[in-house]
């Protein structure tokens, strides 16, 4: 017996600000400022200031980049320097060292900001060498005693100005103007941000571009000629480059071809998945259930080889289990509308990427969408790929999903995941055999070193166990990541357009089931993401008869976004559970702050409630609580430890741990909280829906779901089952045409 996902609905969240407190001004404890340091630093920003004065430039301000001694939070970058509280809304660009452990940030300045950080360094350098013995370690920056006898006044400096310039160069290492290594290819080029119109700015540089060669402001496509006249003139003003990747790899090997007739009923009020891909060929058994529509130029010669791959995805979305009796997933037929957007394997990335935008927009019935399409080029540690970006934008700004093949080798060496599988909002799905083990054409994670990526696994066939799909000239055998998305885009499609739930929660509950208790390690997440996905729809929407699993969504509109009032059922006043939680949310993302891409991070806490009146986190996750306890965790260990940048969070407690049931306290209920953090702007966590599936596990083996429904509807929950035949009869009565006498 089996029990099923409850929805919770009907007690909102309750939103509330973060307490006023001014943020205080803290030195990094493992260094000491000398006066030999900052006279290094400030020889550096007055040679700096030279090379701008005497550089011919289009844009107004200047370019500096900032070599921190650590991967710095944002409460350790300058605040006193360059533009003061103020310098965090300069930053252009963000990328790691090459041991990636330490940040190099870019600022774009005017040039009286340059001018007033010297002389702020000037005046520090005056303190420390007449007041200070030449230098400030963290015992003199506390003393009090000694930090007020200095007379600040005497130096043209305020005491909160000395101590911010202190704060700021004890996590710095150097100053400099990067510049753009050269690259003699057609490429996609991002510039930093210097407020000029990207038009404009290449003019000033004898360089002419059509408007159908811009993706944005920022990000154009050069040939190679212009792009090295940019790079001779203005290499400093490239942020990034990457090839615009013309041979892409649908890859679909091992075919063992062998003819079949199939038949297929006519479609009916099926959802309707969005395919991105290849050529679709119209004369396959199972044409009425594809609205094709052919996007690429009428100009380009076709070829019989041009159909396969779209085809064959197609195929697994309309009709997969059919022709893969072992993955019958209880989902049934899909109806797809196709979108030819390449012939072949070679083609404009650039171009797909803009036809990708106006797809989506002109098709805004479809929520799921498939991009089996992926690029032989590894990503790159320090940003994410144009495309990426452009379906990430898409999908903060649109109620749809993205579903993203994990990318397939182009020869046996290992090789990184490439673009767009490195898209944060999609759902990035690998490869593994019938035997759940990695297939030697796989490839890894992670995305920008931390975030994980590839979200999960599936069954992408291999020598073990081929897939079937439908091509132009009948059944084949295929294996490769391509063919495993597919089969996600038709859960998720399930989940969302039958059971009626949201994307988020949809993302969450299938991230959730294929991890379940299990805590993958960074490298099995490089591989498999958070774990393989069950083949049957039931296994994603019921649970064990001794687990309690319910989901609950909402939008963050302030600081804290929270519900204290879950009645976990208690026996003897105690919890005999062990509890997980999965939520997913999709936020903005900034392809120009590099390695700083997501612009919003929300918190999971979730718990006990303490006679404080504070969450206990089940993971022990004391980040961004309102204590008076100090936590002190460096950042590089808040992102790996607690995946603090993910937009997908698992918090856990481990079910190898000796199992003993928890106390209560004065609130029997038990609490979440959703925590927003933002980079840039405050508004960018405003209005973010997330979705949060609850797994709580008895630990004697009880069913104890009967009581937390009653529990529920006493404290004024609305519960509903995701009752599969429920949902399934009411998906087909609300999608029939009514004919009036």
């Amino acid at each position: 017996m089996a029990n099923n996902v409850l929805e919770l609905k009907g007690k909102a969240f309750v939103q509330a600000s973060r307490n006023g407190v001014r943020p205080q001004i803290n030195m990094n404890g493992n260094k000491t400022v000398t006066i030999q340091h900052l006279n290094s630093l400030k020889l550096k920003l007055e040679q700096i200031f030279e090379y701008w004065q005497n550089e011919s430039r289009i844009f107004k301000g200047v370019l500096i980049s900032v070599y921190y001694n650590k991967i710095a939070a944002k409460i350790n970058r300058i605040a006193g320097l360059f533009k003061g509280a103020d310098s965090n809304s300069a930053i252009v660009g963000v990328k790691f060292n090459e041991k990636k452990n330490k940040h190099i940030i870019t600022y774009y300045l005017d040039t009286e900001d340059l001018t007033k950080s010297i002389l702020l360094l000037q005046n520090s350098i005056q303190i420390l060498e007449i007041c200070l013995n030449g230098q400030v370690d963290k015992n003199k920056f506390y003393n009090k005693t000694i930090m007020d006898n200095i007379p600040y006044e005497g130096f043209n400096i305020s005491k909160s100005k000395f101590k911010q310039v202190i704060a700021d160069i004890s996590y710095i290492d150097d100053f400099k103007v990067e510049e753009a290594q050269k690259q003699i290819v057609k490429s996609i080029i991002t510039l930093y941000d210097t407020n000029t119109d990207i038009i404009e700015l290449l003019n000033g540089y004898g360089i002419k571009v059509s408007s159908g060669n811009i993706m944005d402001n920022l990000t154009v496509l050069l040939g190679r000629v212009p792009l090295e006249i940019l790079l001779r003139k203005a290499p400093y003003i490239v942020s990034m480059a990457t090839k615009d990747l013309s041979k892409l790899f649908p890859q679909n090997d091992f075919q063992q071809k062998k003819l079949e007739i199939l038949s297929i009923p006519k479609p009916d009020l099926e959802p309707v998945i969005g395919v991105i891909d290849t050529l679709f060929d119209n004369k396959v058994y199972f044409n009425e259930w594809v609205e094709y529509h052919d996007l690429v130029d009428i100009n380009i010669p076709r070829e019989s080889k041009d159909y396969k791959h779209g085809t064959a995805i197609s195929s697994i979305i309309v009709d997969g289990p059919r022709m893969n009796p072992w993955l019958e997933d209880g989902c049934g037929r899909f109806r797809v509308r196709h979108f030819g957007v390449a012939s072949g394997s070679y083609f404009s990335s650039f171009n797909i990427v803009k036809q990708i935008k106006e797809i989506v927009a002109a098709n805004t019935d479809i929520k799921v969408w498939n991009l089996s399409l992926g690029s032989n080029q590894e990503i790159d540690d320090n940003f994410i790929s144009a495309e990426g970006a452009v379906l990430d934008q898409i999908q903060y700004d649109n109620d749809v999903i993205f579903v993203v093949a994990g990318t397939n080798k182009s020869d046996k060496k290992i090789m990184k995941i490439g673009s767009p599988a490195d898209s944060i909002n999609s759902i990035v799905v690998n490869s593994v055999t019938k035997n759940n083990l990695v297939p030697d054409y796989a490839r890894k994670g992670l995305v920008l070193t931390f975030s994980a990526k590839p979200d999960v696994s599936y069954y992408g066939g291999s020598s073990e166990q081929f897939l079937h799909v439908c091509e132009p000239l009948g059944e084949v055998a295929v294996a490769g990541t391509s063919f495993a998305a597919p089969w996600i885009a038709r859960k998720l499609s399930y989940l969302i357009d039958i059971l009626g739930l949201n994307r988020e929660i949809a993302k969450a509950m299938i991230i959730d089931a294929a991890k379940g208790w299990n805590q993958p390690k960074a490298e099995e997440i490089a591989e498999l993401g958070y774990g393989i996905v069950p083949i049957h729809i039931n296994d994603i929407v019921t649970t064990h008869d001794d687990e309690i699993k319910f989901v609950v969504t909402d939008i963050s509109e302030k600081w804290n976004t929270y519900n204290f009032e879950f009645p976990i059922p208690l026996i003897h006043d105690k919890y005999p559970y062990l509890a997980r939680a999965t939520m997913c949310y999709f936020p903005k993302c900034n392809r120009n702050q590099g390695v700083d891409y997501i612009n919003t991070v929300l918190h999971l806490h979730f718990g006990r409630i303490n006679n404080d009146g504070f969450i206990k986190n089940i993971n022990d996750d004391k980040q961004n609580q309102e204590t008076d306890e100090k936590i002190y965790l460096h950042e590089e260990e808040a992102r790996t430890q607690f995946r603090k940048w993910d937009n997908v969070k698992y918090i856990t407690e481990s079910i190898e741990k000796r199992w003993i049931p928890k106390i209560s306290y004065k609130n029997k209920n038990w609490g979440m909280e959703i925590k927003t953090s933002n980079r840039l702007d405050p508004k960018d966590g405003e209005g973010i829906r997330f979705g949060v599936v609850v797994t709580l596990k008895e630990m004697k083996g009880q069913n104890r779901i009967d009581e937390f429904i009653r529990n529920c509807h006493l404290n004024g929950w609305i519960v509903n089952q995701l009752d599969v035949n429920a949902r399934v009869d009411l998906h087909q009565i609300m999608n029939e045409d009514i004919h009036w006498d």
